[in-house]
């Protein structure tokens, strides 16, 4: 997949949730898959081009679900099990 057919992707999961990410970029990161910064930007790292959907769902959902819910507390991994739960 390219980076513009996966921001397709993200801003479909976006509208889903009621989000509005205002950056979305891509580079290569060593430690994780992607970051969500206080202000609303996502960055995803390139090897999510070569993810199955399941797993780039897993990691888009968790990333726009910070952009409500900056922490992993009961509601966000609740939340994160919902909208995952109904992609499948």
């Amino acid at each position: 997949m390219t980076p513009e057919e996966i921001k397709q992707e993200i801003f479909a999961w976006a509208e889903k949730i009621g989000v509005n990410p205002r950056e979305i970029h891509f580079r290569n990161m060593k430690r994780k898959w992607a970051s969500c910064s206080s202000r609303g930007r996502l960055t995803f790292d390139f090897s999510l081009l070569h993810e199955p959907a399941e797993k780039r769902a897993e990691i888009i959902v968790h990333e726009l679900l910070h952009l409500r819910y900056p922490d992993h507390g009961r509601v966000f991994k609740a939340l994160l099990k919902a909208y995952l739960a109904k992609n499948k």
